[in-house]
């Protein structure tokens, strides 16, 4: 049942029925399955039972050591086990955890460490090691603990041998979080100035969960296998937390490689892949992925970047029982705004499907009015699953956010009369030849249905004349021939000749951050350097 409510200062739309913090979705599921099998990491299973004691432990722990709620604990790890149990102990006392991407340079980490006020970073020997002599210098964080068995330096402390121990005091006191209060801070991959920290609350997190349980028809016997990184909101909320509000089963995998990948999934016999298109793509190109029959996975969801419809064509053929989910989202949206749902007419096949039963979505145009049916515009966005604000940023907060409380998505988009979402690119990305705006996706989901293309990005480089001209960037199918007048010629069958590429640039793989998004700003980077 949907309700309306009241959050943030915000009218939303609110399911009825929900956990009142995160924490409580794991003792739910413990209660209903305490011997099944929640989570997987190598040679280490833990049933619900076994989890929840060892969530317990740490958090028993952190309050002995004076975390209190409200406080920030940063997390520098892959897909470990100790980042489950640090997030679900975060949960059960209040405590704010601070997922940092693994693959940021030492100032970049420092900054996101200060500017959040974490007062204890949980990591491990290999990752810290950028970090060591700011860590043994700075008096900022009082309390580091290395997950592994390496021998803990200055001021480092061993994770298994404070947090995961039984705590010499019995029910710690504490108070439960409220359910409007904050759980993570996690921080944006911007391309220009200081990243910013988006405040994901419990309840965020919450109604993303039941979004995705409800329209994927999750329960259960679901089982995931999670590659992409636990430090964003697709491996966090729509695989790891959702999975365990199910009661279903989490395999981690550290980092994503192919033929580990395919080897997991069958021996696991993984029923939901969720993943951005690059992963698709690579483990189908691999040899090993034919040897296998994937008849037992049934969901196969995607996002974060566009998929083109001759890769959903294979995903189809390989994956005969799945249902095919498009997904798009944002850290700012706690992951799902729009889900495909599991039917829908082929010729939406480009769509990112339907909002979720909880969003409020409209496009607005450069004048600030609402767009009708198919008029294209910047998508603005509201729910309970829309962060409250971004951490000691008032700037952003002022002006990300409507006064009507929509979230600015910074996306070009519309939507077709049947309610369908289709993104068109970023607002910022989009190319202005001449006066005629032309978007990346569109010609993208061209060069993708070429037989010789593996992967395909468009972005405006600079031009004397129009101001700016298309460009392409191509990376070819292993083995295949392909030339610069092949990729113009193939454009020009299916695209006004405005919108043709005017230069094809081959590279061996497209610049991306660690959630699968394909950097632009560094592709535009590398023409201006090779024009140079």
């Amino acid at each position: 049942m949907i309700i309306e409510g009241q959050l943030y200062g915000r009218s939303v739309k609110m399911f009825a029925e929900r956990p009142s913090n995160v924490y409580e979705m794991l003792v739910d599921s413990a209660k209903k399955f305490p011997t099944k099998e929640a989570l997987i990491k190598d040679d280490v299973r833990l049933n619900y039972t076994e989890l929840k004691k060892q969530v317990d432990i740490v958090a028993d722990n952190l309050i002995q050591k004076q975390v209190k709620k409200g406080d920030r604990i940063a997390l520098l790890l892959g897909n470990e086990i100790e980042f489950v149990l640090t997030v679900l102990a975060c949960a059960k006392i209040g405590a704010v955890f601070v997922p940092l991407n693994t693959k940021l340079t030492a100032n970049e980490l420092i900054y996101m460490i200060t500017n959040s006020g974490a007062k204890i970073l949980i990591t491990d020997s290999r990752l810290v090691k950028p970090l060591e002599d700011w860590l043994i210098n700075s008096k900022f964080i009082p309390y580091c603990y290395l997950i592994d068995d390496h021998q803990p330096l200055k001021n480092m402390y061993s994770f298994k041998n404070e947090l995961l121990k039984e705590p010499l005091e019995s029910e710690p006191v504490y108070t439960a979080p409220l359910e409007t209060e904050a759980l993570y801070i996690m921080y944006t991959s911007g391309t220009t100035g200081l990243p910013k920290g988006a405040v994901g609350s419990h309840i965020n997190a919450i109604h993303s969960c039941l979004s995705y349980k409800y329209v994927l028809n999750t329960d259960h016997h679901v089982r995931t296998l999670i590659a992409v990184p636990l430090f964003h909101v697709t491996g966090l909320i729509g695989q790891l937390l959702h999975v365990i509000l199910v009661g279903g089963t989490a395999v981690l995998m550290d980092r994503y490689r192919t033929e580990p990948f395919i080897r997991l999934i069958n021996a696991e016999k993984i029923t939901f892949l969720f993943n951005v298109p690059t992963i698709y793509i690579m483990m189908m190109s691999h040899p090993l992925f034919k040897s296998f029959s994937y008849d037992f996975v049934q969901i196969v969801a995607y996002g974060g970047a566009p998929m083109s419809k001759e890769t959903i064509k294979q995903l189809k053929t390989y994956f005969p029982n799945a249902s095919m989910h498009n997904a798009y989202g944002a850290t700012e949206t706690t992951s799902p705004t729009t889900i495909m749902p599991k039917n829908y007419p082929v010729e939406k096949t480009s769509s990112v499907g339907l909002p979720v039963p909880v969003a409020d979505l409209k496009i607005v145009n450069d004048h600030g009015a609402d767009c009708g049916p198919a008029e294209i515009g910047e998508l603005y966005i509201k729910g309970p699953m829309v962060i409250k604000e971004y951490w000691n940023n008032k700037e952003a907060n002022l002006t990300s956010f409507s006064e009507d409380g929509y979230w600015k998505s910074g996306d070009i988009a519309y939507i077709d009369q049947d309610g369908f979402v289709y993104i068109m690119d970023r607002k910022k990305d989009v190319i202005n030849r001449g006066g005629e705006k032309i978007y990346s996706v569109e010609i993208e989901n061209i060069l993708y249905a070429h037989p010789k293309i593996l992967e395909a990005a468009v972005v405006g480089v600079k031009d004397p004349l129009f101001g700016e001209e298309v460009k392409a960037y191509i990376v070819k199918k292993p083995g295949e021939e392909l030339t610069e007048e092949e990729v113009i010629a193939f454009a020009r069958k299916y695209l006004s000749e405005f919108k043709v590429p005017k230069q094809v640039e081959f590279i061996e793989e497209l610049p991306r951050n660690p959630g699968g998004k394909i950097l632009k700003n560094k592709l535009i980077e590398m023409s201006m350097t090779n024009k140079s």
